[in-house]
């Protein structure tokens, strides 16, 4: 669990049953990765570098989903 708490802090801050930790712990999950989607989108097109950071932005996806997940098992109690 320490593991998950050094790579994933944000979700371990919602407190259970509080929709607004929730939903501003998503929001911010989802404006960021939105933000450095766009950049990482952008840059992709660079032919060299293009694979690079495609590989760069699927880990970024995965990322987020895996802390989104984690805020909802924390708003739900699942996860302590």
């Amino acid at each position: 669990m320490g593991l998950l708490k050094s790579l994933w802090p944000t979700p371990f801050k919602i407190k259970e049953h509080d929709v607004v930790s929730l939903v501003v712990q998503l929001i911010i999950f989802l404006v960021i990765c939105a933000v450095v989607g766009f950049l990482i989108g952008i840059l992709a097109a660079i032919p060299i570098l293009g694979i690079i950071f495609s590989i760069i932005g699927s880990l970024m996806e995965i990322y987020s989903l895996v802390g989104i997940v984690l805020c909802i098992l924390k708003f739900l109690g699942m996860v302590k």
